[in-house]
C-alpha cells in the first residue's frame, strides 16, 4: 500500500496517465510512483475493486490485461460475475503537446445480461496507448503480451473527488453571478437595451433637468 504525504491527492491528467504510467508499464521502466496495482479487473465486481487497489479513496486506479473475447481477435471481454462494462459516447484523442499519445475510452458497468442488463454508478475511463505507442518491443509477460495492458480508473458516480471538485467550482461561478449585493448591477443584466430617457440619466441630473424645464414653463 503507497502512502502520499499528507495533503497531497494523486489526481493525474490524461496525458501523465498514458506518458508516465501507461508507457512505462508497456516497457517494464519504473512509474513515477508505485501506486497502480495490477490487476485483472474483469475477474472483479466493480465495488470488489476499491480493496483490491494499492491506493485510493473515491476513485481507484489499476493496470489490467485487455482481455480478448476470442483468441485470435481484436475484441474485448469486458463480462463480469455479475454484469459486464459497456462503452458510452465517443472516445477521446489524448494528445502531449501536437503529439497524439493514446485514447480514453469510458464506459459503465451494467449488471446481469445484455441485453437486460440494469445500468449501475459505476464508471470507469479505460486508457490505452495510440497505434505508434503500441509498437514496442513485444516482451513476454508469461502468456501475456506487454503491449495488451490498459490503464483503468474506476470510480462510482457522484463520488469521485475530480466530478466533485469541478461541480463546486461550478457552483461557486453560479454563486459569484448570482450573489451581488449591487441590485443596479441585477437589473442591468434584465433590463432590456431599449431604455427610457429616465433610465439614461442618474438622479441627480433628472432632477436637474426637470428643473430646468419648469424655469422655462
Amino acid at each position: 500500500m503507497c502512502e502520499l504525504p499528507p495533503g497531497f491527492r494523486f489526481h493525474p491528467t490524461d496525458e501523465e496517465l498514458i506518458v508516465y504510467y501507461l508507457k512505462n508499464q508497456m516497457v517494464s521502466r519504473t512509474c513515477p510512483i508505485s501506486i497502480i496495482s495490477e490487476v485483472d479487473i474483469y475477474k472483479f465486481d466493480p465495488w470488489e475493486l476499491p480493496e483490491k487497489a494499492d491506493f485510493g479513496e473515491n476513485e481507484w486506479y489499476f493496470f489490467t490485461p485487455r482481455d480478448r473475447k476470442y483468441p485470435n481477435g481484436v475484441r474485448p471481454n469486458r463480462a463480469t460475475t455479475s454484469g459486464y462494462w459497456k462503452a458510452t459516447g465517443t472516445d477521446k484523442a489524448i494528445h502531449s503537446g501536437s503529439k497524439y499519445v493514446g485514447v480514453r475510452k469510458t464506459l459503465v458497468f451494467y449488471e446481469g445480461r445484455p441485453p437486460k442488463g440494469v445500468k449501475s454508478d459505476w464508471i470507469m475511463n479505460e486508457y490505452r496507448l495510440g497505434d505508434s505507442g503500441r509498437q514496442l518491443p513485444n516482451k513476454q509477460n508469461g502468456s501475456m503480451r506487454l503491449d495488451d495492458w490498459v490503464l483503468c480508473r474506476i470510480y462510482k458516480k457522484g463520488h469521485s473527488g475530480r466530478a466533485d471538485e469541478t461541480t463546486s467550482r461550478d457552483s461557486c461561478t453560479e454563486g459569484t453571478i448570482t450573489s451581488s449585493s449591487d441590485v443596479n448591477d441585477q437589473e442591468s443584466l434584465t433590463l432590456p437595451r431599449i431604455f427610457s430617457f429616465g433610465h439614461l440619466l442618474d438622479a441627480d441630473q433628472y432632477l436637474s433637468f426637470s428643473h430646468l424645464l419648469s424655469e422655462m414653463n
